[in-house]
């Protein structure tokens, strides 16, 4: 008898909620080529990735200690040809280029018909990119909108800081958290702050809430 496993496509789900780790479990049940694995935080999902080098990495931007956008930089540090889709409730279209530009072979929105992550997947291992149909026909249609957000004008480390920060953050924990000096996050936050025309850091911080990235 053929053992199926050996040729089952790996795929590894980054995401923090139970109700959707479960629906993804529902999900991929129903296609026996799949065998799934799980992490919800970035540090675990760093290791799963290295332990179990999946075929396709699923990954949540929303994450509990560092962003989506984050895991993705370290992942394709290790591995140059990881194939990731990034999985978000954040449907502005800057943030799918960002996805795009960071490396990511796809992006498909929590709000999509789940069906549409299975094929995103399918997609994916065949070497294809994917956007889910709707995030694709937004993005075509606001070049012009997209320019002019901030996020498609970040580094991954400044979306990452900006993100701590908002969360309420202190440059110290952010340091922390990223495994960086305080004196790195501090001149990047000095280096936000003229970008994004920040004032102070209160404002830094609106801004950051106003575009979604906390």
């Amino acid at each position: 008898m053929q053992d199926t496993t050996k040729l089952a496509t790996r795929v590894l789900i980054v995401d923090d909620h139970p109700v959707v780790l479960s629906g993804c479990r529902t999900l991929f049940a129903s296609d026996h080529s799949i065998r799934i694995d799980e992490a919800n935080d970035a540090k675990s999902g760093h290791k799963a990735y290295i332990s179990k080098r999946p075929d396709v990495t699923v990954i949540d931007i929303s994450l509990p200690d560092v962003s989506g956008f984050e895991l993705m930089r370290r992942i394709r540090k290790d591995d140059p040809g990881a194939k990731i889709i990034m999985f978000s409730m954040n449907e502005d279209p800057a943030f799918v280029v960002r996805a795009v530009e960071l490396g990511a072979q796809g992006y498909v929105s929590k709000g999509d018909d789940p069906r549409i992550l299975l094929k995103a997947v399918r997609k994916v291992v065949a070497g294809d990119n994917f956007i889910s149909p709707q995030l694709a026909e937004a993005v075509t249609f606001s070049g012009a909108a997209i320019k002019a957000n901030p996020a498609s004008q970040m580094t991954p480390r400044e979306l990452e800081i900006l993100r701590l920060l908002g969360r309420g953050n202190k440059i110290v924990e952010v340091a922390e958290a990223l495994g960086i000096s305080y004196k790195t996050v501090a001149n990047t936050t000095s280096l936000l702050k003229q970008k994004l025309g920040a004032k102070n850091h209160s404002d830094l911080i609106r801004i950051a809430v106003e575009i979604g990235m906390n």
